[in-house]
């Protein structure tokens, strides 16, 4: 192991998926040195093994649900998917797994990659060992932001190692559909990996612990997945704990709780995340590795003046957007404190990441499309808000009609009765991600009942749901 001097830089970023570019692009707008610390694949997780791959799957296959919807277009599209161009042009949106146009941006904005295990070595102190054992350490002026994500989360079950079982990198990159997959759990990686390998040639078979599907959003979210995931062939069982799985002859199996025997050729667990944080040195800055890392409004690690934990590993909001917003509050925070300027921690201010208490939108992509942002009513009960939840069927809504026969889907807002304001809207239906920005601009903006009234929508798009809302609302 040989070891070189130190190099300082204003800022290090430990982590180079989406939320770490976008610190690091923050900070040298500002005129920051920045230095990007990476093991892996610059882009990350988001590119290489989530957001991307699993759209690019998904994408065909909602088309072609679409197209089924529709007289004169569906028998041109009875037939099954060509699985593999579709797994063809997935590879095109990872760049095959090669980082080289990654590279290419972090060195157009003037940071400096350093490829290699990252590791604090006290404050403000970052070491970056190399595959060929070589270690460099870095200082920061200013500040060290830890952006390096999570991995998913295994259950402790006999026999699993021998398994191998799928996680969301193994689904989201496989070269071949699975004759028989088995999905354990009932989140939007299962659902998502669901939708798209069911799609693709496997039959699936989704193990929920619970009572049902997308937990965090509202009942009907699930209940209408769930429904459309039967109907396209996928056996989706609730109240379902695995107890053992082993390799058999070849096969997976798994054995539940009420002793039953279920046999597929691959098993993805889609069951959770744990941060990123088990080795990177977190014990020499007084933190518990493995561990999230708590942090105040401008993404500053509590009890710190330097430490900066962004995305998925403040626990915060487990979202790609979220996380690359939160980069740009954290990122305008480190650049205001190195020029001494006063960090404004007002509601709404530039570095404060009040959205993720607020508005948090997110999109499910199934058939159907699930999306919600701000809370469920129940979310908005427990948080002792006086709340009316409104309900509107889009089958009322002219624009849904037309985007095909047999649209079924569901809105609800959550409207706070004493302010008048929307505290959550949640969509589920086709298309309904594209819906999902409005609701997020009048949760955020705390737009006024009275006010969405005068927000007319164009007919006849499905964002006519809009207008049904408030009809309901007002009676």
């Amino acid at each position: 192991m040989t070891e070189t001097e130190s190099i300082a830089y204003d800022v290090v970023v430990l982590g180079a998926g989406p939320v770490g570019e976008n610190v690091a692009d923050r900070t040298r707008a500002a005129g920051l040195s920045t230095a990007i610390v990476e093991s892996e694949l610059v882009g990350g997780e988001c590119s290489y093994w989530a957001c991307m791959p699993s759209k690019a799957l998904l994408r065909p296959v909602i088309a072609r649900a679409d197209a089924l919807r529709l007289p004169g277009l569906s028998q041109a599209v009875q037939g099954p998917l060509d699985t593999p161009a579709v797994l063809a042009r997935r590879d095109d949106f990872t760049a095959h797994w090669k980082d080289d146009g990654q590279v290419r941006w972090v060195e157009g904005i003037g940071a400096d990659l350093y490829r290699g295990h990252g590791r604090l070595a006290g404050p403000r102190t970052v070491t970056v060992t190399g595959a060929d054992g070589s270690v460099r350490t870095l200082t920061a002026r200013h500040a060290v932001a830890v952006s390096t994500g999570t991995r998913a989360l295994l259950p402790d079950l006999p026999g699993l190692a021998e398994v191998q079982p799928w996680t969301s990198r193994e689904a989201t990159s496989a070269k071949a559909a699975p004759g028989r997959l088995i999905v354990v759990g009932g989140g939007v990686v299962a659902t998502e990996m669901a939708t798209a390998w069911q799609a693709l040639g496997s039959q699936v078979t989704v193990l929920v612990r619970g009572k049902g599907l997308l937990p965090r959003m509202e009942p009907f979210a699930g209940e209408l997945v769930a429904e459309a995931l039967t109907d396209v062939g996928v056996e989706v069982r609730t109240g379902t704990s695995v107890e053992s799985v082993a390799r058999e002859n070849g096969a997976v199996v798994v054995v539940t709780a009420a002793g039953d025997r279920i046999e597929a050729d691959e098993i993805l667990f889609a069951t959770g995340r744990v941060p990123h944080t088990d080795d990177i040195g977190l014990d020499t800055v007084g933190l518990e590795p493995a561990s999230w890392l708590p942090v105040d409004d401008s993404l500053r690690v509590t009890g710190t003046d330097w430490l900066y934990a962004v995305g998925d590993v403040n626990h915060r909001a487990l979202l790609t957007h979220q996380g690359k917003y939160q980069a740009r509050i954290a990122g305008a925070a480190i650049a205001a404190r190195a020029a001494g300027d006063p960090v404004r921690a007002e509601p709404w201010g530039p570095h404060t990441a009040a959205a993720d208490h607020h508005a948090v939108p997110q999109v499910v992509f199934t058939d159907p499309e699930a999306a919600a942002v701000g809370l469920s009513l129940a979310e908005a009960e427990q948080a002792g808000y006086r709340v009316r939840a409104v309900d509107v069927e889009f089958s009322s809504v002219a624009g849904a009609s037309l985007y095909g026969d047999g649209y079924k889907g569901r809105a609800r807002m959550v409207v706070d009765l004493e302010d008048e304001v929307l505290r959550g809207v949640t969509f589920v239906g086709p298309g309904v991600g594209e819906l999902i920005h409005s609701a997020t601009v009048a949760v955020a903006g705390q737009v006024p009942v009275s006010r969405l009234w005068h927000a007319v929508p164009s007919y006849p798009t499905i964002s006519e749901v809009w207008l049904r809302l408030l009809e309901t609302y007002r009676g």
